[in-house]
């Protein structure tokens, strides 16, 4: 095979090699197992993770559920036994033909994008699975959200990223709260990633200009369904010590590192996909870190003889991005000296000057002394630029008014589309099952999730049929979560007594509150604690409630950290009653957990600073219901009658206005929430609550579901007008 003509298929043949040398360690019956092992499709297939399970479940769990270790270390006698049953033999081939038969569909044909011109979408982080840890939160998981959705649509798209070996930062607290970070590297000939090779059978190499050197750069090929994610990955032997650590740590601390990162992201990214013969129709950037890519392709222009600003016109057709940071301190910049280090050559390889380039990054492009950063290139370089919600939207106009000299804040040229999530992901088996029995056939398919009238059938479920779904995923959720924290007590030094109280107190007939998400001052997590003795009079009152929490914070921000430990300072309180848990290394896995087991979902933000915000749709489709500022997705999606809200007006003092939204929360606890869950009738269903989670599920399932997201993508951003 000739890889420089094998476009979205280049390393298919890898993929199917390394699934036939997985296979040989297994029993034959449980083969096609190991060509599932290769393809994040089984993630959400309803019957995916239920097979590995039903092999060894505890094995399963120390795997963090990755197929392909799991299949090299199961005990041989599990795997024996599991192909000595009918039953699990057929479920492994009706699950693998399922997949065969969604790869083989034909792929559409949308916005001047094809099977041989296709979309590709360029982004730092990728959140597909735990087994697969190059993501470290909300970004990566809506980029993996992102390419599911388009293989659950056939779109023609591929993706690219960067192969972390220790991915981001793993997280340890003490007995006092402090965080603590670790990383270590992962093997990926251990994971479901493949390396892409030529003709020959070796890896294919490509050069990336990098500082004064060229480093060397192999290229991974992840199956997400019918989607290739190609990752880019430096640890090569023939790399120094620096090169091989770009692709270490995700969003690592030195700043030369992480512009080199942002270099290999951009640059190599271009290179990759024409070594392997991808001509994209567009490119969309999801954040400003791969930016670079329009600089590569700028430089293709010149090469051809066009003048450096009909070469950024002709670049720019082909771009889009997408913008998900309202803090301006999020949109990294970096001095003409940082850029010069990481990029000495750029400029006289382009056929250009850096000035030229360095403009193109500037707020102010004619301020020579202003750093210049991967937002403004991006913005600059992109036909189309997109915030992630309707509010974020407006935030990013008047944020990047500057950079459009002339327009008013209304006539700034960036639109928005709000994010959704991937329902077949992120809706718990439990709640899956159910909406298979009650919703019209076929409910799940892309033409159909999206409309009203497909959700209209919650409204007729059975109140305790709904009421028992939840309470079996609460169940779930408490059962697992008395061993997580007494290994979590254990860990971190505390007492015997308080570690064997995580194995009693944690009840599911308990309301129980989640607040889980990156740690950062502006999300408030200390608004929970504002009135510390309200607080702690609502945790203990007649009718209790319960509080799990859980969010790395950035290893840099001591204020955040500083947040954590002042909760930790309840576990003292007796009055806590031992209901109050922080659960360390907060990773899609325990998103998973938490969000489909809660009965509440916690979102404090400071308005305007959440962009989005998408653990609270994945809360809702689990029937969760959400309490939230009036913020990012939740001011689109709050109704009255499907969660509870909280004032999302902006007051310049911070003092005043957390007083303010703090009082709006414990008010909404005490007068609606918590009797609302507790008023039962003789049956034990507490009808009022059903009303509500019904109301959730049945308007923000079709609204918020990557569905719709992508098909706004499709049908308002992609196409060249």
């Amino acid at each position: 095979m000739d890889t420089k003509r094998a476009g979205v298929g280049s390393g298919a043949r890898d993929v199917r090699r390394a699934a036939q040398a997985l296979a040989a360690h297994i029993p034959g019956r449980l083969a096609p197992l190991a060509q599932v092992a290769y393809n994040f499709g089984w993630v959400w297939h309803p019957e995916g993770e239920k097979i590995f399970k039903a092999i060894d479940t505890y094995r399963w769990s120390l795997c963090r559920q990755n197929p392909v270790r799991f299949l090299r270390e199961a005990p041989q006698d599990c795997l024996e036994r599991a192909a000595t049953n009918p039953s699990l033999v057929a479920r492994v081939e009706a699950l693998w033909d399922d997949l065969e038969q969604d790869i083989a569909r034909p792929t559409r044909e949308v916005a001047g994008a094809s099977r041989e011109h296709p979309i590709a979408f360029f982004c730092a982080e990728f959140g597909l699975h735990r087994s697969l840890p190059v993501y470290s939160g909300g970004l990566g998981v809506l980029a993996g959200d992102i390419l599911k959705e388009a293989s659950d649509q056939a779109l023609p798209m591929v993706g690219v990223g960067l192969l972390y070996h220790q991915g981001y930062f793993h997280q340890r607290v003490d007995a006092s709260g402090m965080q603590h970070e670790y990383w270590y590297s992962t093997d990926p000939d251990r994971r479901a990633c493949t390396k892409v090779t030529g003709a020959d059978g070796h890896p294919i190499t490509i050069k990336v200009p990098i500082w004064e050197e060229e480093v060397a750069v192999n290229i991974w090929r992840v199956d997400v369904g019918r989607v290739p994610l190609f990752l880019l990955d430096t640890e090569l032997g023939e790399n120094n010590a620096r090169q091989r650590f770009i692709t270490a740590r995700l969003y690592e601390g030195n700043r030369q590192i992480r512009l080199a990162q942002y270099a290999l992201l951009g640059l190599g990214g271009v290179r990759a996909l024409e070594v392997l013969g991808i001509d994209p129709a567009v490119i969309h950037m999801n954040e400003g870190h791969p930016a670079a890519a329009s600089v590569a392709l700028v430089g293709r222009e010149l090469a051809q003889g066009a003048s450096f600003s009909a070469a950024c016109d002709q670049v720019r057709r082909r771009f889009v991005f997408t913008t998900h940071t309202p803090v301006p301190a999020g949109n990294e910049t970096y001095a003409k000296e940082e850029f010069l280090a990481v990029f000495p050559q750029l400029a006289k390889q382009l056929g250009t000057d850096m000035e030229g380039l360095l403009r193109l990054g500037r707020f102010n492009p004619d301020q020579h002394d202003e750093p210049s950063g991967m937002t403004a290139l991006a913005m600059r370089m992109s036909r189309s630029t997109n915030g992630v919600s309707r509010i974020h939207g407006g935030v990013s106009r008047q944020m990047w008014q500057g950079l459009f000299p002339g327009r008013s804040v209304g006539d700034v040229p960036i639109t928005h589309v709000t994010n959704g999530v991937h329902l077949p992901s992120w809706i718990a088996p439990y709640m899956r099952e159910l909406l298979d029995r009650h919703l019209p056939k076929g409910w799940h398919a892309p033409e159909r999730v999206v409309d009203p009238d497909t959700w209209k059938a919650v409204d007729k479920i059975p109140d305790h049929e709904f009421w028992a779904v939840k309470q079996e995923a609460t169940s779930q959720m408490v059962h697992w979560l008395r061993s997580k924290t007494v290994t979590d007590r254990l860990t971190r030094g505390d007492t015997m007594e308080y570690v064997m109280k995580a194995s009693s107190t944690f009840d599911p007939n308990v309301l129980t509150l989640g607040f889980a998400r990156r740690v950062a001052t502006y999300k408030r997590l200390h608004l929970l604690i504002r009135d510390r003795d309200r607080f702690l009079r609502v945790l203990e009152g007649p009718r209790p409630l319960q509080l799990l929490f859980a969010g790395k914070a950035h290893p840099a921000d001591n204020e955040a950290k500083r947040i954590v430990v002042q909760l930790f300072d309840l576990k003292t309180d007796a009055r806590t009653g031992g209901r109050v848990a922080f659960l360390e290394d907060y990773d899609i896995g325990l998103a998973g957990i938490l969000t489909g087991g809660c009965n509440v979902w916690i979102n404090l933000p400071r308005p305007p600073l959440e962009a989005s915000g998408t653990s609270g749709m994945k809360a809702a489709v689990n029937g969760t219901l959400n309490l939230s500022v009036l913020d990012g997705w939740w001011a689109e999606a709050y109704d009255g009658t499907n969660g509870w809200a909280i004032d999302g007006t902006e007051a310049p003092d911070h003092e005043q206005q957390d007083n303010r939204d703090a009082a709006a929360f414990y008010d909404l606890l005490e007068k609606e929430v918590i009797p609302l869950y507790y008023d039962r009738d003789a049956d034990g269903v507490p009808r009022g609550w059903v009303a509500r989670m019904k109301a959730s599920l049945r308007t923000i399932g079709p609204r918020f579901s990557a569905t719709r997201m992508v098909d706004e993508y499709v049908q308002r951003i992609y196409p060249v007008r």
